[in-house]
């Protein structure tokens, strides 16, 4: 009797043991299906304007790389070429930056800019020197005014902290952006102007 006892005892063991283990590769799979990168866990948690914000501002963010790399090869002034060098070390800084953070909220970004900046770009790229310098900072101007008050708004009105922190770290650099390109624009646009002016040695 004693030795059935015991074996009965080891047999209720072990099958408990084999369901405690069963449980625990049930539940692991269920947080492995909501962890950090999965969509279904934190897509929810994003409102539609914070999830608008974040494919938004990683579209403008490759669009500046990208035109900012054509304005290093294009741009003929010095001033130009080093804001273009400027835009594409700064903003892919905070591409990464927003990568890291898309990747912990389990939301997919744009790995393109959007029609409008390809098209932007491919107008650009057709013109040189002091042509393109006042078309680059005029675009400039008016995609920086547009960012620091799309970054403005999301660090005021943001509902994900992340995502608002993100808004409000970026912001500063971007008012910098805009203010250098307030202060270039003139002097291309000047520059451009006096291209098409006759020399004094012209009749």
């Amino acid at each position: 009797m004693t030795k059935l006892f015991y074996q009965a005892l080891t047999f209720v063991a072990v099958a408990g043991a084999l369901t405690l283990a069963a449980q625990g590769q049930t539940n692991s799979g269920q947080d492995n299906a909501m962890g950090p990168g999965s969509s279904e866990g934190h897509m929810a948690k994003l409102s539609p304007a914070d999830q608008k914000f974040v494919k938004e501002a990683a579209q403008g963010g490759l669009a500046e790389v990208e035109l900012g790399q054509l304005a290093v090869q294009k741009a003929s002034s010095d001033a130009v070429k080093n804001f273009g060098q400027r835009m594409v070390d700064d903003h892919s800084k905070a591409n990464d930056k927003l990568k890291e953070l898309a990747s912990e909220k389990g939301i997919n970004l744009p790995k393109s800019p959007s029609v409008m900046q390809k098209a932007t770009k491919e107008r650009l790229s057709k013109l040189s020197g002091d042509q393109f310098d006042k078309a680059y900072m005029s675009d400039m101007l008016k995609d920086h005014k547009k960012d620091v008050a799309a970054f403005r708004t999301e660090s005021s009105t943001g509902q994900d902290s992340d995502v608002k922190n993100f808004a409000t770290q970026t912001l500063p650099t971007l008012r910098e952006h805009l203010k250098a390109a307030e202060s270039i624009a003139p002097k291309s646009t000047q520059a451009a102007n006096s291209s098409l002016k006759p020399s004094p040695s012209q009749p």
